[in-house]
């Protein structure tokens, strides 16, 4: 039995939905029981929930079996707002791949081109994701075709949540 081992990090402008992914990955890969979680469970400061944003970069290790494979997966919830930057820019150091969450109601902000240009210089794989896409105000498409330009990567690889 082989186990494959991934080590990432979601990077996002501030309030874009960085931790709401981590906490449904936590969920999925049965991390944290569906009765225990709360919201921004990565948030452990009390700061950090008071004011709803990650200040600290947090890991946590999840694991995962799809197709016959284990997987462990290592994630780094990373700050989204600038004033943190240096939290990112150590957990980019740490990881072979990000995964760039754009919300689809407002698009690729200035933290977004700033992140990815921190995760470009460490060499990282990159994956495309567009966030909120159920909210009444999306512009999934637009949003879409806004990351392809960005990465020069084909529509059908920008994922949606």
């Amino acid at each position: 039995m082989s186990i494959n081992i991934r080590n990432f990090s979601i990077i996002a402008h501030i309030d874009h939905g960085k931790s709401t992914l981590a906490d449904r990955m936590l969920e999925i890969t049965g991390t944290i029981e569906k009765r225990k979680m709360m919201a921004q469970v990565l948030d452990s400061m009390e700061l950090e929930r008071e004011r709803g944003i990650t200040i600290k970069m947090q890991p946590v290790r999840m694991n995962y079996k799809m197709d016959g494979q284990d997987y462990v997966l290592n994630l780094i919830d990373t700050p989204g707002h600038i004033d943190f930057s240096y939290e990112v820019s150590r957990a980019l150091k740490a990881v072979e791949g990000s995964i760039l969450l754009v919300d689809a109601t407002q698009g690729v902000q200035a933290q977004t081109l700033t992140t990815l240009g921190m995760a470009r210089e460490s060499g990282l794989k990159i994956i495309p994701v567009v966030s909120k896409v159920d909210s009444p105000l999306a512009r999934v498409a637009e949003v879409k075709q806004e990351l392809c330009t960005l990465l020069g990567c084909p529509i059908e690889e920008v994922l949606e949540t």
